[in-house]
């Protein structure tokens, strides 16, 4: 990895290594799962996210941190673009209930998706003028894969390596770690059994989901993992 790479912030936070991985839609997922550890997102109805209600925020009964807001201008830092994303899916998913691929292909979460491009290309962890993670990149992101693979139980871990797994692996950290969420919300595929979907509505108020905690790891400043 050249010079570059070392000019800017250090750390990279989970939605970069998520772009770096597995691109835009990867990049969302994350954002959506930060949300969602902080309580500002819960899952709609089957297959979609939507922005949590006051009164369902959070298992604690406080009331929930401000989100950071959606500024006019484009952000600096790896970790204010990291924000940035997560304000806009927030700000999307306010409008009522939205799918990944709906979040994906808006304006807005476009917008900030490539805001996060322009502090990996600073970086030089992107190619230009394609945009697409370098060899060193993607060596990178692999090596940190091998080094954090994914744990046997989920005891003991915080929402930062949640994020982090989710980042690098996918689906499967996914499943290992919000498992009916993203089940829920649409983020992993549904299984299938003898014609019957997996996923079911509730039978109780229609209200699907919701945080297990009131744990929150912002847009990547803590979340950063191994000093990328």
């Amino acid at each position: 990895m050249d010079d570059r790479t070392h000019r800017t912030d250090a750390r990279r936070t989970p939605h970069e290594i998520a772009l770096l991985r597995g691109g835009p839609r990867a990049a969302v997922t994350v954002a959506v799962v930060a949300l969602y550890l902080r309580g500002g997102l819960e899952a709609g109805p089957p297959g979609t996210v939507r922005a949590s209600r006051p009164t369902e925020a959070g298992c604690t009964g406080r009331p929930l941190p401000p989100l950071p807001p959606f500024p006019p201008a484009p952000p600096v830092g790896n970790m204010e673009r990291a924000l940035f994303l997560e304000s806009a899916v927030h700000g999307v998913a306010l409008d009522g209930p939205t799918g990944l691929d709906e979040l994906v292909r808006h304006p807005d979460v476009r917008w900030a998706v490539a805001e996060v491009r322009v502090g990996l290309a600073e970086a030089g962890l992107l190619t230009c003028p394609l945009l697409r993670p370098t060899r060193a990149a993607r060596r990178r992101v692999r090596a940190l894969r091998e080094q954090r693979p994914l744990p046997a139980v989920r005891r003991g871990l915080t929402p930062d390596d949640t994020l982090l797994a989710v980042a690098l692996h996918g689906e499967e950290g996914l499943r290992v770690f919000v498992p009916r969420f993203a089940l829920r919300a649409g983020l992993t595929a549904r299984v299938e059994i003898r014609g019957k979907s997996l996923l079911r509505p509730s039978r109780g108020s229609g209200t699907y989901g919701g945080p297990t905690g009131s744990h929150y790891c912002g847009g990547g400043g803590g979340c950063g993992g191994g000093g990328f």
